[in-house]
Order: C-alpha cells, then structure tokens, then sequence
C-alpha cells in the first residue's frame, strides 16, 4: 500500500509499504481521507517522541475492511471515522474500535474533518467548561478548528455571547460565519489585557494558548467563572495561578488533554465523539473543510498549516475510489 513515511530528515517520502494486520480490540480502515491537524506538524518538528520513519495521520475516514481479536465484527464494511494515534496518511490504517465510529451517511470528506477537533470542541463546552444558558464565553484562537467548533457548540448550547479572539482581520471574517457576537484581534486583546482598552467579563474563557494569555483570561473571568487550559500553542511559558485567589472569587481554572483522556480512559472520549458525531450528522454544527490535497502535497499542506495561511480544516485524498 501506499503510504507518506516521514524520515529521519524531515521530510515526507510517498513509499510502498505492508498492509498492517489489526490486533487486539482493533479494526483496519481503508482509508479515503484524513484530516490534518496541528499534531501533524509538532510531529514533524520533532516535538512528539515517534520512531522515525513514522507515517503520521490521526485522523482517518474510510472503510473497515478487517476486525481484529475482540473487536466489533459489526463494524466489517462499515463507513466509519476514527481517531488513531498515528498512520492516517496511509491507504489502509489500524485503529482502536473503541475510537472508530459508525459514519454511515456521512459525506467521507466531513467525517474525515471531524477529526479530533470535534470532540474536544464538545468536551470543552459540555464536560469541562459545562456551559450555561446565558453565559458569555470567550474563544480564544477563534478561527481555528477546535474554535470554531466549540462557538457552534457554545450556541447550541444557549450561551447568551461569545466572543473571539484571532490573530487578524482575515481571520475574523472568516470566524464570523460561526456564530461568534463579537471577534477581536490579538493586538486588541492585549489592549484590553492591559487596560489599555475597556475589559469585559466572561462565564467562561476557552484557552490553548498559554503564559500571559492565560493568565489575562483568569483575570477576565466573572465570579464562578471557569477557565480551560487545552494547548499552549504560544510555546512554553509558565504561568503562576493564586490559589488562594481563585478560591475567594470561586473561579477556576481547568485543564483539558484529549490525547491523554484516549489513553486512560477511551470510553469518556467516545462517549463525546458519539454525541459530538450525531450533532454534525444532524447539523447542528459543522467541520468546515476548505481544502482538499492529494497525498503527494502533504509538504505543501503541512506548510501552509505551520505558517497560518489555512483558514478551515483542511484534509487528505488517500483513496477516492474506495469511497
């Protein structure tokens, strides 16, 4: 089979490599496209202790064409999506039955860019944050695939504002289509953060970002208010909490990993994914998937993700005709 092997030199070679067999509890998935996410691009630079060579892709849609000991046998033939921990880029993939979900019906190109984005957009809204009819939700990295589904996920829920915040000007007209009330820039945020500008209080602050971001997101926060911590897309920077201080005002601050929350408990992540699946299948929300590569353009696709030129999700064509 075909598949994108990243090398030792960092670069993506389209190589011919064994089909892999499912294990135990797994399914293999002839895949007919992947979703590409920021992982894909910590993993090339080195960020994520794989053995290289390593055919990255965690996120695959296709079909199951093999069941392994253990697994659900029903799922044999079956349109699905799956989150896996590596090897989407790939013609056929193993994955955890425990992470693969029944996409019947489902346009493969949608469930391919419902990704991982999806379920931790719900789990954001719904199980960390438990947003409330009414409350104001601030959305950091609004344009991005987790932001723009957690504000879809945010007003369904009955949230009475949210806001975002962008790096620029293109990024906020795109954000707009996602029921956002207000989005603003990272220069008007650090206005804001620094008094420079009037300050508005939130019910909950959304954060991948980390350091100073995060810690003006404390401040912004309403009595009872709740921050999450999913990302530190800003780079290392260690942020000092008081304890104390969030105790007095009954805010709090929570962290959220989904990559862990697949290894410890996989049941909880499924249970998000199912109710985050049945709300694309019925549109409620959506991924936005704008741009479509084929397999010999991850390079360029992984590129353009790196330097912030992609607006959307953005997917692989592995194997059309499998559709």
């Amino acid at each position: 089979m075909k598949a994108a092997v990243l090398d030792t030199d960092d670069r993506f070679r389209l190589t011919e490599r064994d089909r892999p067999v499912p294990g135990p509890g797994e399914v293999a998935i002839a895949v007919t496209h992947a979703g590409i996410q920021w992982g894909d691009v910590l993993v090339r630079r080195g960020h994520f202790p794989v053995p290289r060579p390593f055919v990255p892709g965690f996120e695959a849609a296709g079909r199951v064409v093999g069941v392994g000991p253990g697994a659900d046998e029903s799922l044999l033939g079956r349109s699905v999506t799956a989150l896996t921990g590596g090897g989407a880029f790939a013609e056929v993939v193993t994955a955890s039955a425990a992470l693969t979900f029944d996409a019947e019906g489902l346009d493969p190109r949608t469930a391919a860019g419902f990704g991982w984005a999806t379920p931790t957009a719900y789990d954001l809204i719904h199980t960390v944050t438990r947003v409330r009819p009414g409350e104001r939700v601030l959305i950091h990295a609004a344009a991005g695939a987790v932001g723009t589904m957690a504000a879809q996920f945010a007003r369904a829920a009955g949230a009475g504002r949210i806001v975002g915040v962008v790096g620029d000007t293109e990024r906020a007209a795109y954000a707009a289509r996602f029921g956002y009330d207000r989005l603003i820039t990272r220069a008007e945020f650090a206005d804001i953060a620094d008094g420079r500008a009037e300050q508005e209080e939130f019910d909950v602050v959304l954060d991948p970002v980390g350091g100073p971001t995060r810690l003006a997101g404390l401040r912004q926060l309403a009595p009872h208010g709740r921050l999450a911590m999913y990302g530190t897309l800003g780079g290392p920077a260690p942020a000092a909490l008081d304890s104390d201080e969030l105790l007095m005002s009954g805010r709090s601050a929570l962290s959220y990993n989904s990559d862990l929350l697949s290894r410890t408990h996989p049941e909880r992540l499924a249970d998000s994914a199912r109710h985050a699946l049945r709300a694309v299948a019925e549109g409620t929300v959506r991924p936005d998937v704008t741009v479509e590569y084929e397999l010999a353009d991850l390079d360029e696709a992984l590129g353009r993700l790196a330097e912030g030129r992609t607006l959307g999700k953005s997917i692989l064509r592995i194997a059309p005709h499998l559709r």
